[in-house]
């Protein structure tokens, strides 16, 4: 491996992403088709409380985006 990492090292035409394939190997991949396991604990908990406190938006050009209902004007919350 020392020999392929100085020979690697010599070459100047290797992209960045090659360099962290080499070092690190591919990048592993899960199944695609399989279900999301929600787990339920206090991280996911807080990320939907936090979530809620949005409103989502689309405007004329069809874009959608986020805004706190905090910054909505009142008739619209």
């Amino acid at each position: 491996m020392a020999h392929a990492l100085r020979r690697a090292a010599h070459s100047s035409r290797l992209h960045p992403s090659t360099w962290v394939r080499f070092v690190f190997g591919p990048a592993s991949r899960g199944d695609c088709a399989a279900p999301v396991v929600h787990r339920h604990d206090d991280f996911e908990l807080a990320s939907e409380q936090e979530l809620a406190g949005f409103e989502i938006e689309t405007d004329a050009a069809g874009h959608h985006y986020a805004v706190r209902r905090e910054d909505l004007p009142k008739e619209q919350v």
